[in-house]
């Protein structure tokens, strides 16, 4: 489990995850944390496996690759302190969307579906705002990979 320390509390408040959330809320989630640690390059999930928790990254860096149309993987991010990722399968019940690998050795805080699931019954407040958190991310997300989308239309010669 997570620590709990004043910290780490400070760090989690500060990432797009956890913005907005009343102190107690935050010490009920945090409970809820179980900390991984993953030394450079280790691969943390692979595309295509099943999934029920996401991670927030407290320190160190990964690779973000999906596999191309020949297998190949294709580079698509870089994600650092603050980060989280994982979320998809929380939401839509899926399997893993892309490969993530460190970079260098890393700390993440991991949260299950199940512990999500008891946050929702005992906070419905605090919950209700984690969701929106992670919608609002994954609204940047899809506006950047829209951007690069159409940067890389007008790229190619007509």
């Amino acid at each position: 489990m997570a620590d709990g320390s004043p910290e780490l509390k400070a760090f989690l408040i500060e990432t797009p995850f956890f913005g907005g959330l009343s102190a107690e809320s935050l010490d009920l989630l945090v409970t809820m944390l179980v900390e991984r640690r993953f030394a450079a390059g280790a691969t943390v999930m692979t595309e295509g496996e099943p999934g029920r928790s996401m991670y927030v990254v407290q320190s160190g860096t990964l690779a973000v690759s999906k596999r191309g149309d020949a297998g190949s993987a294709i580079d698509l991010n870089r994600l650092g302190p603050g980060d989280f990722f994982g979320e998809m399968t929380l939401i839509e019940v899926q399997n893993r969307s892309a490969t993530l690998v460190a970079e260098s050795p890393l700390v993440l805080y991991e949260l299950t579906a199940r512990n999500l699931y008891t946050y929702y019954k005992a906070d419905l407040r605090a919950y209700a705002m984690v969701m929106q958190n992670i919608n609002r991310e994954l609204c940047r997300r899809l506006r950047r990979a829209d951007n690069r989308i159409a940067e890389l239309v007008n790229a190619v010669p007509r």
